[in-house]
């Protein structure tokens, strides 16, 4: 890989767009309506739209474009954006970053006026993490790790050097179940609070998002498809964290570069080797209809 920035120095000089970002989302979350929802199927969460997912990925494009051209990028909203065509790449390449963003990510907890809503930014090379960054707008805090140096924890004003190590204190027995896994549901023993976000969601009473790993509203999680910009860049911080991450199958997850379509298969997230063997029980009973 020929000579570029570190994502350390990626991080950093992107960190001062992400705040403006995260302030743009607090000061209009109250006043915004939906837009026509994207085709995700009957995956109301996933087809959810807003101007602040398209006004924030426009921002980031363009303090890309202006500090870093040379680096790939893959933004969600990347097929509405008038900006996609003046990246050198949008896929993976062995001789460069990827930068991802899910601008809103839980875009309907945002509609809906929940504060669990989150800023996603990864830094990825061809089989692998090398950063995440998760920004809590409303929660005025983030998260971020670097590959192999553990996940961080600071507020919005705070710069990455005096971010914390993460620690985790008694954390809810909850399990997220993700869009499309509710059918695990029966096979998870009842030590567990069981979230099943297909049958659970409310507008009006909050649920946790795959954050909860981090806040300590979880202790882990299933989910159907493991996107690149947002549960993938998850889980990677949580096992950057010490959690156990593998595919449904209880396999490690495979290199980037042998995905499709920017996702994973699927992937189970615990916070202890006990919980990672009830889920992966628990996708077994049912391995034929996942």
């Amino acid at each position: 890989m020929p000579a570029q920035p570190s994502p350390d120095e990626i991080l950093q000089t992107l960190l001062p767009h992400l705040r403006v970002a995260a302030g743009y989302a607090r000061q209009i979350q109250s006043k915004i309506t939906s837009l026509p929802a994207k085709d995700s199927g009957s995956n109301i969460l996933a087809a959810a739209l807003t101007d602040a997912d398209l006004s924030i990925q426009t921002l980031v494009e363009v303090a890309l474009l202006g500090t870093y051209p040379n680096l790939a990028f893959h933004g969600e909203e990347y097929e509405q954006s008038r900006n996609t065509k003046y990246f050198s790449a949008t896929e993976l390449d062995t001789n460069n970053y990827l930068i991802t963003l899910d601008p809103i990510d839980g875009t309907k907890y945002y509609l809906d006026g929940h504060d669990n809503y989150q800023i996603i930014l990864s830094i990825l090379h061809e089989d692998s993490y090398e950063a995440v960054i998760a920004i809590s707008p409303a929660q005025h805090c983030y998260y971020y790790t670097i590959k192999d140096r553990g996940v961080y924890r600071g507020s919005l004003d705070q710069d990455l050097k005096d971010c914390t190590p993460l620690q985790i204190c008694n954390p809810q027995p909850a399990i997220l179940l993700g869009w499309g896994m509710a059918h695990l549901k029966p096979a998870l023993p009842d030590k567990y609070k069981v979230i099943d976000i297909e049958n659970c969601y409310s507008s009006s009473i909050q649920f946790p998002n795959y954050n909860g790993i981090f806040s300590g509203d979880l202790i882990g999680w299933i989910t159907k498809r493991g996107k690149f910009i947002d549960s993938a860049a998850l889980a990677f911080m949580a096992r950057e964290n010490g959690c156990r991450v593998t595919g449904l199958d209880g396999l490690p997850l495979p290199p980037l570069s042998a995905c499709k379509d920017y996702s994973y298969d699927g992937a189970i997230v615990a916070n202890t080797p006990e919980l990672h063997q009830d889920l992966l029980a628990a996708c077994q009973e049912f391995a034929g209809s996942i």
